[in-house]
């Protein structure tokens, strides 16, 4: 069970990464851990004025909206271990400290081989937590 549920993690990751990619943003890590968090997707959008935003990513998988969807169960005990991660990759990558930063969430729900993505934007802010 547990292998199943990695696998379907790793598909649901692997199907956000490319509607990131597609939308124009680059890579910068997959899978970054930290003691008490970990950062499924950290992405990197330029605007047309050359500004960048640094993108943490948290995608959720969910067979159904039976429970909520996967923004739902990312909670505020969630969102604190996110920041704290997302401060502990600043730390170790300076060059992107001047970059602005903002926390998104893609939601992934059905078949885990092609799922159904929503890409939530700014799905909330450090300051909440």
């Amino acid at each position: 069970m547990a292998v199943d549920r990695r696998a379907r993690g790793q598909a649901a990751e692997a199907a956000a990464r490319a509607l990131l990619l597609r939308a124009g943003l680059k890579d910068i890590a997959a899978n970054a851990g930290y003691r008490g968090g970990e950062l499924d997707l950290v992405m990197l959008e330029a605007d047309r004025a050359g500004r960048r935003t640094l993108v943490f990513v948290e995608v959720r998988y969910r067979r159904s909206r039976a429970f909520g969807g996967g923004a739902a169960s990312v909670d505020i005990g969630k969102r604190r271990r996110l920041v704290h991660a997302a401060q502990r990759f600043l730390q170790d990558h300076p060059a992107h400290a001047d970059d602005a930063c903002r926390f998104d969430v893609v939601e992934a729900e059905g078949d885990p081989d092609a799922p159904r993505l929503a890409w939530i934007k700014d799905a909330f802010r450090a300051d909440e937590t």
